[in-house]
């Protein structure tokens, strides 16, 4: 991809924090005219880097569009494992390293939207225990070991004109379940020691590492993620963001993941539970402004 389309924040590193907003049309708006001109008003804040946006089915759909890829999530329950779909409109995911000015940020998104767009739900995330390039989950495993990087992470993130797919899925964790655990057990859960990041070569089927290593599918399963952890009063756990070019990837993961593979279900599943799912796409730039074309806008 030689010249640069793509919104820069999907690439560049998780920030300090971040708040992940999700809008509503309200009262099913279905006003195509109306939609158009908030995401105008919108576009001025959307450089791409500070503000990520992804446009959900519904959106593309009241629009009158179609983007090719983009479908409603997918049933992935089954197994003795749930993995909810909660869709929404759209998705800001507002990156930054001050979290006074991620709700002046937050706030001046809500007021281009308004009134046809609502928040319908708010997940405040933030980078814990940094190390290296590779932040860590709130159990103390690194998370995003085997991101690809460079050219590599472009063609796993970004279709040929820029645009990306995502799927986010916020999990909730269970501490106390996870801190039962023996640190083999632990260790076996994920497939890594937690103290040195080594996957394990006898760790079991259920592994998450061996449930999700991307080069064991077929097609490979390459994807980007941007996973944040997230707290809100004492509930905690991980914000699952993951780029692709399509959402293949993603899908042949997840079915493995929740036992549709081989009725076997990740480990993961034993202390942390999804409690929403969502595909987005997140289109191109045109200049420092998102380019809306493809919907029509």
């Amino acid at each position: 991809m030689s010249e640069k389309l793509y919104q820069p924040g999907i690439l560049e590193p998780v920030p300090a924090v971040a708040r992940y907003v999700f809008f509503e049309l309200r009262g099913g708006s279905g006003d195509a005219d109306a939609i158009r001109e908030s995401l105008k008003r919108l576009s001025p804040l959307a450089n791409g880097s500070d503000l990520v946006v992804g446009l959900g089915l519904s959106l593309v759909q009241a629009l009158g569009a179609r983007v090719d890829g983009l479908h409603a999530y997918p049933d992935f329950s089954g197994h003795g494992v749930e993995v909810p779909s909660t869709p929404a409109a759209l998705l800001c995911w507002i990156r930054g390293d001050d979290l006074g000015e991620l709700l002046h940020h937050t706030r001046k998104v809500q007021k281009a939207l308004a009134p046809v767009f609502s928040i319908s739900h708010v997940v405040d995330a933030f980078r814990h225990a940094w190390s290296g390039s590779h932040g860590k989950d709130l159990t103390g495993y690194e998370d995003g070991t085997e991101n690809p990087e460079g050219e590599a992470a472009e063609a796993a993130a970004f279709a040929p004109d820029g645009s990306s797919y995502v799927a986010v899925q916020q999990w909730l964790h269970d501490l106390d379940a996870f801190e039962a655990l023996g640190e083999q057990e632990a260790d076996h859960c994920i497939g890594r020691h937690r103290g040195t990041n080594e996957e394990l070569d006898d760790s079991p089927e259920s592994a998450h590492v061996k449930r999700t290593a991307q080069e064991s599918f077929e097609p490979e399963a390459f994807l980007l993620r941007r996973s944040m952890p997230w707290m809100a009063g004492m509930q905690a756990g991980l914000l699952f963001v993951a780029f692709g070019r399509s959402l293949a990837a993603f899908e042949a993961q997840m079915k493995r993941m929740a036992g549709q593979e081989d009725g076997i279900t990740d480990a993961i599943f034993t202390i942390s539970k999804p409690v929403s799912g969502a595909y987005f796409w997140c289109p191109p730039m045109r200049g420092t402004q998102l380019d809306l074309r493809a919907v029509g806008s």
